[in-house]
């Protein structure tokens, strides 16, 4: 198999950074964006551009109140893009 081919199945590498879903999931909603920040800002989060920072993913979110996981996921993915996410073989 060539690397253009892809992984091949039990092939592992190392992805550096949290999958989004995972903060999210961590925490309670409704959240303002401040305060996830406060929470989360800290964690490094997984992007199609390598890892991230999710403080400096938030100060680009225009949202500063969110109802749901998933309108946080969604105003986060407007910011990073959604794609492959890189290995630390890449």
């Amino acid at each position: 198999m060539s690397d253009e081919d892809g992984l091949a199945l039990g092939e592992r590498r190392q992805v550096d950074g949290a999958p989004l879903a995972r903060v999210s999931s961590r925490l309670t909603w409704p959240k303002e964006r401040s305060e996830i920040d406060r929470l989360e800002g800290e964690t490094v989060i997984r992007t199609p551009d390598g890892p991230r920072q999710l403080s400096a993913v938030l100060e680009d979110v225009e949202e500063t109140y969110f109802s749901t996981g998933r309108e946080f996921e969604a105003n986060v993915r407007e910011v990073i893009g959604t794609g492959p996410i890189p290995t630390a073989d890449e």
